[in-house]
């Protein structure tokens, strides 16, 4: 095999609870196959669906599962290789033997799929498929089921999603070790990241750095890695700036390991040997909010909460430097804080780096009575819900001056009573800080995952001593 399993009997059983909660039906779960970048033969690194990962674990383009709800059969779809694949690919284990592996006893050709699924929809039976978001395998679906494109999206499945969900939020022991691996290999990543800067490298010399660690652990990046001296643009993936002293680096970059299962680290450090006194101020009410974030983390509590009282500690650290004025839980009541830190406090985290982002927001960090918040700030929270033992998110507070936010903020006279418009006028050109680190949810509260990297001012500074 070209890829790793966890042992068959763990397939197995997540498709048994699957079938079970599921009852009737035929599930079907896509595969990925390879997809070209600019044209046929020149591909994107294949990347296999997750969920389709979970429950047949097989990592090779061109496949799809079917789960029979009732019956209990189970069938892997996919084509053998011919000749003339094998002389670019080299020779792989049939379908079949790639089945056994996974204790599913059934396969069949890809193009079999259509059959089953107009058998199930001629006698009436749902066909539960889950929201696709490659082109192809809507094509294919819309085909399958008989309806336009655009209506496939209205074919899925409610209820396959919340079952899917129910599984996956809920991390085994085996994959905690496997995201504990990848978390550890992005710690790395940011070492390498902080200890290799100099003043007059260019962002992509860093990025370069950072790259190269995941890939010499047998992994690959997570997600296009962030690495900029203009840490207030939020995604910002543009690696051409110049490092200087006296500027912010903030890097966001997390390895994907030989599993799939990502790390999701950031940190942000000076350019040169030390934060200005200025940067260290707001660094620090950075990770005061936190170290308050992680102190709540524990099964109960929902993690909306949580970002409302890490954004309280957030704008009383703000308030002592004097950006902020008033009482800081009304501030935060009026959304004050968004003009500093426009996302969310973090999200779930496992075979996605995003996890489950594919199957929506309402039904990973959501629930029929807690409804996400649809205001600015507020609206970018992608995890709200109480929080669970077994459930693996992020913490990432953050500081975004944003000039553009700014101007119109101050055009519309927006929460005076808050703001302190002139002081942060001087903090224009300040740019962003980011801290994140990557937690599991255990019974009575909460564990650090993969090695520690250092996180306090004195720590990263010790760490630029070059």
């Amino acid at each position: 095999m070209h890829f790793k399993l966890f042992p068959k009997a763990t397939y197995k059983r997540r498709r048994e609870v699957l079938r079970t909660n599921i009852g009737s039906g035929l599930i079907l779960l896509m595969g990925n196959e390879y997809s070209s970048m600019n044209y046929k033969d020149n591909t994107f690194p294949f990347r296999q669906d997750s969920t389709f990962l979970y429950y047949f674990g097989l990592d090779v383009a061109g496949l799809a599962g079917i789960i029979d709800a009732e019956s209990g059969e189970e069938v892997i779809f996919g084509n053998e290789l011919s000749i003339d694949d094998i002389i670019w690919t080299g020779d792989l284990p049939t379908v079949r033997e790639m089945a056994a592996e996974v204790d599913v006893r059934n396969t069949a050709p890809y193009a079999e799929i259509g059959n089953y699924v107009k058998k199930a929809l001629s006698a009436g039976r749902t066909v539960h498929i889950l929201k696709p978001y490659r082109p192809e395998n809507k094509i294919r679906l819309a085909e399958w089921l008989s309806v336009p494109v655009a209506e496939v999206d209205q074919k899925v499945s409610v209820k396959l999603i919340k079952a899917v969900v129910a599984q996956r939020s809920h991390k085994e022991a085996i994959e905690v070790a496997e995201i504990e691996k990848s978390v550890s290999i992005s710690v790395d990543m940011h070492l390498a990241a902080i200890t290799g800067t100099r003043p007059g490298m260019k962002e992509f010399e860093v990025a370069a750095r950072v790259e190269a660690v995941a890939l010499a652990a047998n992994g690959r990046l997570a997600y296009p890695t962030i690495l900029s001296i203009d840490g207030e643009v939020l995604h910002n993936h543009y690696h051409g700036n110049t490092i200087e002293d006296g500027d912010m680096v903030l890097v966001d970059a997390g390895a994907e390991n030989d599993m799939h299962y990502a790390g999701d680290l950031t940190r942000t450090y000076p350019g040169g040997k030390q934060f200005s006194s200025r940067q260290a101020e707001v660094y620090n009410a950075v990770l005061a909010s936190m170290d308050h974030a992680i102190s709540l983390l524990k099964p109960g509590i929902t993690y909306m909460e949580v970002h409302r009282q890490a954004n309280v500690k957030l704008l009383e650290g703000l308030k002592a430097i004097g950006l902020v004025t008033g009482d800081v839980e009304e501030a935060v009541e009026a959304g004050a804080h968004t003009l500093f830190f426009q996302c969310g406090l973090g999200h779930m985290m496992g075979l996605d780096v995003h996890d489950m982002e594919d199957l929506g927001e309402q039904y990973l960090g959501y629930t029929d009575t807690l409804i996400k918040r649809t205001d600015f700030g507020w609206k970018s929270l992608r995890l709200g819900r109480e929080l669970e033992q077994g459930f693996v998110l992020t913490v990432e507070p953050g500081v975004y001056i944003i000039p553009q936010l700014i101007d119109r903020w101050k055009a519309d006279n927006q929460l005076p009573q808050f703001i302190n418009y002139s002081l942060l006028e001087q903090y224009r050109d300040f740019g962003g800080i980011r801290i994140e680190d990557n937690f599991l949810i255990t019974g009575n509260g909460h564990q650090l995952l993969g090695k520690y990297l250092p996180k306090t001012l004195k720590e990263i500074e010790a760490l630029r001593n070059y």
